[in-house]
């Protein structure tokens, strides 16, 4: 296999139209142990690819390099929250916020991120669904706050008082000097 320069795997991630070429490129730099994950952003952003070759990349990626997955996750989802597709792209970025907050669990960004793409028009994704996602984690987030105040407004969009006012008080109430994690029910 043909080895690349740092300079011609940036250009063929960045503007190049023709698969075979990209992927020629994201080979060498897997061979080449190329570690640079700002250099991958370039390859996801790439508008030529379909939605199947950027996940195919950046699932490879997140098999090289373990220790990045957290960050390629994140950013497939944020790629796929705001890129159009023939499918539902939201849908995507729900399950790539999953598999970031599965690589750490204790971040609050996947879960709070995935509610941020949340389409009040449309009610992509479903708001149940995000409801789900934030109320698992509130078992691995050490500062819940975050995520009770998120559950408050969802549970609010979705019509439901008392669930509403229930994580708006534990919100208020870990909030407060000395407050404590305070568990859900």
């Amino acid at each position: 296999m043909r080895t690349y320069t740092l300079d011609e795997i940036r250009k063929s991630f960045a503007s190049s139209t023709d698969f075979n070429e990209i992927f020629d490129a994201f080979q060498a730099a897997m061979n080449q142990d190329v570690l640079d994950i700002e250099i991958y952003r370039l390859l996801f952003w790439n508008h030529a690819l379909s939605v199947d070759e950027v996940r195919l990349f950046g699932e490879k990626l997140a098999a090289k390099i373990p220790d990045a997955a957290y960050d390629v996750y994140l950013w497939l989802a944020s790629v796929f929250e705001v890129t159009q597709g023939e499918t539902d792209n939201y849908e995507l970025a729900i399950n790539y916020y999953q598999k970031a907050s599965a690589a750490r669990p204790a971040e609050p960004d996947p879960y709070l991120d995935a509610c941020d793409c949340y389409e009040p028009d449309l009610n992509i994704p479903p708001l149940q669904t995000l409801i789900e996602f934030v109320r698992k984690g509130l078992d691995h987030v050490s500062n819940p706050i975050s995520l009770y105040k998120r559950l408050s407004h969802l549970y609010n969009l979705a019509g439901d008082s008392r669930q509403s006012e229930h994580f708006r008080r534990l919100a208020d109430e870990a909030d407060t000097p000395g407050g404590d994690k305070i568990q859900s029910e």
